[in-house]
């Protein structure tokens, strides 16, 4: 490991990059805030300023791992499909394996200019998040609460809301719904059986409810169905933290433009039509594991400044400032500062790492446990989320209640 790479893992680089992000989280978030008054006086307009505000938070993520990390995406891919992407409305189908696959899929997006407006179907809870969550709200994600009874109207009317919107913009999907785990596969396969479906070596099972909700209402609006399958070269694991400290990964991305009008429209054949595609990408899994690469020509695009330049933007504006402010909490010679000054700091550290926390494969969502209602974990968040819910009832187009999830992502239905 050279001096770059060790500097990489030390407590005070973590603490500058979570300190910085969690104020301009923050900052941002509020500049959204700012713009629920120009919701009734122009829609599309601050639907475009919220995309715009929403690419300087996640820009940063993507940044980390392009940037920071060094992980390469390849993207493999028919050539003829190359000049669509980031020229049309499509929902991406992407495998659930791994704690980054989220960041890969944003890569993807950045990649073709559309990360900004991307949408994905989450669990409501993540709503109540600081940053990513209120990010996601003013962008009108779809959240869900994954009981399909309530959600299939709020799922669908919050869609139908999209249909007018301004931007290019790509729905991520996980419809596996979970993060794969041995023990998940086993009790996916258990349905598999029962219900006399081909078992799958790589994924589980996908819940198709969600998925078809999705096509029906959003087609005429998109074009296209990305099927992207992603892996990892050297068999290797990865992790935010990982991520974090460093450590380049080497990600592979097989993805196939399938036109929105080769679907089904009927709900039954939708569901038999995403089971087959589902075998299809167990296959190319397959071929990955034997031979270390995708079927198909390499058309990657090159990564974009623009992360980068926003993330060094960020760091530019907030580093000094906080420095100073450092410096003088310290110099001041007060034990009681100085112990203040370092909770600051560790709680900026542990709650950047908490939120990568929930992205965490153990922290997934199973099969067949009970939902248990959540209220909000922070007593201001529910207060804010009221009342901004609040103000969407009078008319003020503010996110959208009811979606999948990726970060996105666990619909409870099949």
């Amino acid at each position: 490991m050279g001096f770059l790479g060790l500097l990489k893992t030390q407590l005070i680089c973590h603490l500058v990059i979570c300190s910085v992000f969690l104020l301009s989280g923050l900052l941002i978030n509020l500049l959204q805030l700012c713009t629920l008054p120009l919701w009734p006086v122009n829609k599309q307009l601050a639907r475009k300023v919220n995309c715009r505000l929403a690419y300087c938070i996640s820009s940063q993520m993507v940044a980390l791992l392009e940037w920071w990390s060094g992980t390469e995406c390849t993207l493999y891919t028919d050539p003829k499909s190359f000049p669509f992407y980031g020229k049309e409305n499509a929902i991406v189908i992407l495998n659930h394996n791994f704690e980054i696959d989220f960041l890969c899929g944003w890569t993807f997006c950045e990649r073709f200019g559309v990360l900004g407006s991307s949408k994905v179907l989450a669990k409501k809870e993540l709503a109540y998040v600081p940053i990513i969550g209120w990010m996601w709200y003013f962008l009108e994600i779809v959240f869900c609460k994954r009981k399909w009874e309530e959600d299939r109207s709020m799922v669908a009317s919050s869609l139908q809301r999209l249909r007018d919107y301004p931007e290019n913009f790509w729905f991520l999907m996980h419809c596996e719904g979970t993060r794969f785990t041995p023990k998940k596969h086993k009790i996916s396969m258990e349905v598999a059986e029962k219900k006399g479906l081909p078992k799958l070596k790589h994924h589980l099972l996908p819940r198709t409810k969600g998925f078809c909700v999705t096509v029906q209402n959003l087609r005429g609006k998109v074009t296209a169905v990305y099927d992207s399958t992603l892996n990892f070269r050297n068999n290797q694991i990865p992790t935010l933290l990982g991520v974090l400290n460093g450590k380049k990964y080497h990600a592979d991305l097989y993805v196939r433009r399938i036109p929105l009008d080769t679907i089904p429209e009927d709900e039954s054949e939708c569901a038999a039509w995403l089971h087959r595609l589902y075998q299809e990408k167990d296959r190319f899994q397959d071929e990955y594991t034997q031979t270390g690469h995708f079927p198909g020509p390499v058309v990657s695009p090159p990564r974009r400044p623009w992360s980068l330049l926003n993330w060094l933007f960020w760091l530019g504006l907030l580093l000094a400032p906080l420095c100073m402010l450092l410096l003088q909490l310290l110099q001041s010679g007060s034990a009681l500062t100085v112990a203040t000054t370092a909770v600051f700091c560790l709680a900026a550290s542990a709650g950047v790492r908490w939120m990568i926390g929930q992205t965490e494969i153990n922290r997934g969502s199973s099969y067949g446990n009970k939902e248990r209602n959540s209220a909000s974990p922070v007593p201001l968040v529910g207060w804010v989320h009221s009342c901004t819910l609040l103000l969407k009832a009078r008319h003020w187009p503010v996110g959208g209640v009811g979606q999948y999830s990726t970060t996105y992502n666990r619909l409870k239905y099949d």
